[in-house]
C-alpha cells in the first residue's frame, strides 16, 4: 500500500448539495434506463433488492436479467420490470454463455448493474469476459461481478472510468489478492489502490464507508451504524449506486452519494424500528425521503 494518500472528504449533506445529483426532466426515458444483472435459483432476493433501489434512487426505466428458473417469479414480484430469463448451470448459476443472451439488452441501457446474487466464480468470471468488452458505460460490478477485474485488473480500460465496484472488504481483499486483514488494518489505502489499479471509482462498504476515484480522490463516510450489518444490504447499496448512474450521475458522484443515501435510510429506519433488527427489503422505500432531506 502507498505510503502517503490524499486527505478524504468527509461526506455531509453540505458536500452533497454543492455536488447536485442531475435532475432530469420529461419521462421515464429521460432517467434513465438501468439492466440489473443477477441472482441464480438461490438467490433471486439479492437481484430483488438491488432493481427496487435502483428504481427509488431515480432511474426512470427498469430491466433485470437473472437465471431461467426464477425469472417468472421475478417478472411477478417486479411489475415495473422487464424481465430477461438467462440460462443457468445444472447448479442454477448463470452461465458464461448467458452474456451473448443479454448483449443486445446491456448495450442499449443507460447504466448496467452486474453481480448482486451471482453464483460460480468460474461462469461469472467467463460472463463478464465475454459481456464487458462490448460495453462503454456507465457500468456497476458488485459483490461476484467483480470476478473479471479480479482475475485481470485492466479488462475495465475501454470504459475509460465510467466504471464503479462496489465490494465489501472481502471482496476488495479478493480484488486485490491481499489478505483481508490488510484491508481491514487500512481500509482507505486499500480502496485507493484498487480505484487506481482498475480505473473505475470504488466505493467500500463497512462501519466506515470509503470511496475513491481513480484520479486519487478520496472521500469518508461515516453514515449508517450497526443496524447496516445485515443480510441483503449490500444489494441494496449497489442499486443505488447502479440507479443514479442511470439517472446521469458522474461513477464517483454516484459512489459518494450511493454511500450517503444507503447510511442515511440505514438511520432513519434505526430510529424508527430500533438500531438493529431492520430489514435490507426496508432500505429502499427510504431512499427518496432521504434524498429530499439532503436537497432542502
Amino acid at each position: 500500500m502507498p505510503p502517503s494518500r490524499p486527505e478524504p472528504a468527509l461526506v455531509t449533506p453540505p458536500l452533497l448539495r454543492g455536488w447536485a445529483l442531475p435532475e432530469p426532466t420529461g419521462g421515464k426515458e429521460a432517467r434513465g434506463s438501468i439492466l440489473v444483472i443477477g441472482g441464480s435459483s438461490q438467490t433471486l432476493g439479492a437481484v430483488l433488492l438491488a432493481a427496487e433501489a435502483a428504481l427509488r434512487a431515480g432511474a426512470g426505466k427498469l430491466q433485470v436479467a437473472t437465471a431461467e428458473s426464477v425469472a417468472p417469479f421475478a417478472a411477478t414480484a417486479l411489475p415495473e420490470a422487464l424481465v430477461q430469463a438467462l440460462p443457468q448451470s445444472d447448479s442454477g448459476a448463470i452461465l458464461a454463455e448467458a452474456a451473448d443472451v443479454v448483449r443486445e439488452l446491456a448495450e442499449a441501457a443507460d447504466a448496467v448493474l452486474i453481480g448482486p446474487g451471482m453464483q460460480d466464480v468460474e461462469e461469472t468470471q467467463g460472463f463478464g469476459d465475454r459481456l464487458l468488452p462490448h460495453l462503454r458505460g456507465p457500468v456497476a460490478l458488485d459483490a461476484l461481478g467483480l470476478a473479471s477485474v479480479t482475475a485481470d485488473v485492466d479488462c475495465l480500460r475501454h470504459l475509460d472510468a465510467r466504471v464503479v465496484l462496489t465490494p465489501n472488504p472481502t471482496e476488495l481483499a479478493i480484488a486485490l489478492h491481499v489478505e483481508q486483514d490488510e484491508v481491514e488494518d487500512d481500509p482507505s489505502a486499500a480502496t485507493l489502490e484498487l480505484a487506481g489499479r482498475a480505473k473505475a471509482a470504488v466505493g467500500l462498504g463497512g462501519a466506515t464507508a470509503w470511496i475513491a476515484a481513480p484520479d486519487g480522490r478520496l472521500w469518508r463516510d461515516d453514515s449508517g451504524g450497526a443496524g447496516l450489518g445485515v443480510s441483503g444490504s449490500g444489494d441494496v447499496r449497489a442499486g443505488i449506486v447502479a440507479g443514479l448512474l442511470a439517472r446521469g450521475a458522474e461513477p464517483a458522484q454516484a459512489a459518494v452519494w450511493g454511500s450517503h443515501l444507503h447510511g442515511r435510510a440505514g438511520e432513519r429506519l434505526a430510529a424508527t424500528i430500533g438500531r438493529l433488527g431492520f430489514l435490507a427489503r426496508e432500505l429502499p422505500y427510504q431512499i427518496p425521503a432521504v434524498i429530499d432531506d439532503i436537497a432542502i
